[in-house]
C-alpha cells in the first residue's frame, strides 16, 4: 500500500475577502508541482463564501464538477437553464462536457456558505453537458459508508463520467470499518471533515488528507467522532491527457 499525506496547514490558501479558499491541489495562484492531482482527482477546494457574495458567471469544459455544501446554502445558475439552491445534506454534479457557463452565489444576508468544490477528469471529452442534484440526508449511515457518487446512473447518489465512487464515512469514537475498493487500479483520497480518525496507519485530524493506492482495502477507525469523505478514483490519467 502506498500513501501520500497532506496535513491541513500545508494546503494552498487564498483569501479574497468575499471568498476564503483552501486548495489541497494546485489551483489558481497556488501552484505546487508535487500536488497537481491525485489520479483523476484534480481539484479539492475548501471554500467559504461570505454573505451576499459569490462566483460570477464563468466557463467550464470537459470536467466533472462536484459541490458538497457543509454549511448554509448556495444558489447555482447555468447556461443549461438550471436555477437551483444546494444546501448541507445535498450533493450537486455538473458535467461540463462540450462547455457550460455557470455562477454560484450566497444569497443569505446573515450566514456564510461553506462547501467543497471538487473537480474530476472525465474518462472522455466532448460529452453533453448535464446537471444533477440529490439529497443525501436520507441515506446517512452511522459507523458505515454512505455512497454519494458513482459511475452508475441507478446507484445511490449522483453519477459522473468516470469510474469513481465517493462515500461519506461517519464513525463514533472507537468504531471503524474496512473499506474495499470498487475497481482495481483505483486509489482513495480520504479527507477528514470533522474529528479525527486512523486511516490505514496514519492518524488524520480535521481537514487532513491522505491518498492511498496499490491496495484493495484499508481500515478506518475513529479516534474521536469523525466524518470523512472518501473519494475513490482511477490513478491512471485518461488517454487524452497523456
Amino acid at each position: 500500500m502506498k500513501t501520500v499525506y497532506h496535513k491541513a496547514d500545508t494546503r494552498g490558501h487564498a483569501n479574497h475577502g468575499w471568498l476564503n479558499s483552501y486548495h489541497t491541489f494546485s489551483f489558481a495562484g497556488y501552484q505546487n508541482p508535487e500536488r497537481t492531482n491525485f489520479g483523476v482527482l484534480r481539484v479539492l477546494n475548501d471554500d467559504t463564501v461570505t454573505q451576499g457574495m459569490g462566483f460570477g458567471t464563468h466557463p467550464h469544459r470537459d470536467m466533472e464538477i462536484i459541490s458538497i455544501p457543509l454549511e448554509g446554502d448556495l444558489e447555482h445558475k447555468d447556461s443549461m437553464g438550471t436555477t437551483a439552491v444546494i444546501q448541507k445534506g445535498e450533493i450537486q454534479v455538473m458535467s461540463a462536457g462540450t462547455g457550460v457557463m455557470h455562477s454560484e452565489y450566497n444569497k443569505n444576508k446573515d450566514q456564510a456558505v461553506k462547501f467543497l468544490q471538487i473537480w474530476v477528469f472525465p474518462r472522455e471529452v466532448g460529452v453533453e453537458p448535464r446537471y444533477d442534484q440529490k439529497s443525501i440526508k436520507e441515506g446517512e449511515k452511522i459507523n458505515g459508508f454512505q455512497q454519494i457518487l458513482s459511475p452508475n446512473k441507478n446507484d445511490d447518489g449522483v453519477w459522473i463520467h468516470q469510474d469513481a465512487w465517493f462515500n461519506l464515512a461517519n464513525f463514533t469514537k472507537g468504531n471503524g470499518k474496512n473499506y474495499m475498493l470498487n475497481k482495481k487500479g483505483n486509489g482513495v483520497y480520504a479527507f477528514v471533515l470533522k474529528g479525527s480518525a486512523k486511516v490505514g496507519d496514519r492518524i488524520l485530524n480535521e481537514r487532513d488528507g491522505l491518498g492511498i493506492w496499490d491496495t484493495q482495502s484499508f481500515n478506518i477507525e475513529a479516534v474521536e467522532d469523525a466524518e470523512i469523505l472518501l473519494m475513490e478514483v482511477p490513478m491512471d490519467l485518461p488517454a487524452y491527457l497523456k
